[in-house]
């Protein structure tokens, strides 16, 4: 049924706009069209097998110390500057190399400490960290 414009001017519509509701629609398809290609993509991942017979042994671990007064402990023996440059230069020839846990005492030297990072890291040692939890 058509409505006349002039026929009765204070007559309110009686039918529903349905442009809105198919606009809406409209745009509500295409973002699912849009979408879900890139929800259903999956990727392929190849993971290892496990092998529950292989059991991954510890590294070895070496304790080095620094005093407050710039003495060096090697896995807790006193050592000069020198004989911990062999020490290192031994260690970082083996094949899987040990860990160097580093102790440094809230006094020590800055100057000393740096010395030892750079000694450690120009022989060749990769695994080195320090555990000074307890001061914190």
């Amino acid at each position: 049924m058509a409505i006349m414009a002039g026929s009765n001017p204070g007559q309110s519509y009686s039918e529903i706009n349905m442009t809105p509701l198919i606009d809406v629609m409209l745009v509500l398809l295409v973002i699912f069209i849009i979408t879900l290609p890139s929800q259903t993509h999956s990727i392929k991942i190849d993971n290892p097998s496990p092998q529950p017979n292989e059991q991954a042994t510890p590294p070895e671990v070496i304790d080095l110390q620094i005093d407050f007064d710039g003495a060096l402990l090697w896995n807790r023996a006193t050592v000069d500057r020198a004989t911990m440059r062999n020490f290192i230069s031994v260690e970082a020839e083996k094949s899987p190399q040990p860990e160097v846990h580093i102790t440094v005492d809230k006094f020590a030297n800055y100057q000393i400490v740096a010395q030892t990072l750079a000694d450690l890291q120009h022989r060749g040692l990769q695994k080195i960290g320090f555990v000074n939890q307890e001061f914190y």
